[in-house]
């Protein structure tokens, strides 16, 4: 698909369109130092075979303009502005680590907005361990320019011999696109988006009871940058909750296990009653 563009307050944001027209849209939100590219295109192009797929580089990231904000409540406006520039009036929501995240602010704070949530990899605000994600992905990314390989190998999959080779084939994946690719995720942009998750993971917990929407919540079992047990409390702490864990994946758990996530993050927006469950 072309990357198009929409012109918010001055500011521009590049995203992409897939899948039918008609029907509810999921606007995907994305993790961090992530632009357009990121996105695994087997769930992109599973969520399209049956819903409008909307994905979208915020404010900074990629080949969108202007700076990337401070704080996770301030990407979260800005990516309600974006909806709303496209003439959305109501969307599900896809976030993915930061994304989910943001997702969080944005059903709280604009419920006519939101359908359905599906939050994979992410956690609520105070979450177990959020606050050494910086931490864990530095050290993780010199390991990983050390060995040459992608960080995304080591930070989303398992090191077991499953998780490293779904970890390469994930690799090949994002890189399946070669024409219009997006453009990179600067540094300085990064260490923005990891003073904003620091700052997610030391302020107080929030009542997420107030989130009356149907949720999916989804995980490896072996999370190393937002732990597993941040997924069990956003399942437990929401009064609509459908919980998935996947075994030997990570943090990346949704791309290990694309071909159970796709499905069972379709049955969950096509139905109305949401189960809570442990996939082994």
């Amino acid at each position: 698909m072309p990357t198009e563009s929409v012109t918010v307050g001055g500011v521009s944001f590049a995203y992409r369109a897939y899948g039918p027209a008609a029907g509810v849209p999921v606007v995907f939100l994305n993790h961090l130092g992530a632009n357009l590219d990121n996105w695994d295109p087997r769930i992109v192009d599973g969520f399209a075979a049956a819903h409008r797929v909307i994905v979208f580089d915020n404010k900074g990231i990629g080949a969108s303009g202007g700076r990337v904000p401070e704080t996770v409540q301030e990407m979260a406006r800005d990516a309600v502005a974006f909806i709303v520039a496209l003439g959305l009036t109501k969307v599900d929501l896809f976030g993915f680590s930061l994304g989910g995240f943001l997702a969080q602010v944005i059903a709280e704070e604009h419920p006519e907005l939101v359908g359905k949530l599906v939050l994979a990899g992410t956690g609520p605000a105070g979450g177990k361990g959020i606050v050494h994600v910086a931490r864990v992905t530095y050290i993780d990314t010199l390991t990983a320019i050390l060995t040459r390989k992608d960080p995304k190998q080591n930070l989303f999959f398992t090191r077991t011999p499953h998780g490293k080779a779904q970890g390469r084939a994930f690799i090949n994946r994002i890189n399946e696109r070669t024409a219009d690719r997006d453009k990179p995720v600067s540094l300085t942009a990064l260490r923005t988006q990891l003073r904003a998750i620091h700052a997610w993971g030391a302020q107080a917990p929030t009542d997420l009871g107030r989130i009356g929407r149907p949720v999916f919540v989804a995980n490896g079992e072996d999370d190393r940058m937002v732990p597993t047990s941040n997924s069990y409390d956003l399942a437990r702490r929401m009064p609509d909750a459908t919980l998935r864990i996947y075994s030997d994946a990570g943090h990346g758990g949704i791309f290990q296990a694309h071909e159970r996530f796709v499905p069972e993050a379709l049955e969950f927006l096509s139905n109305r009653r949401s189960r809570f469950s442990i996939e082994g």
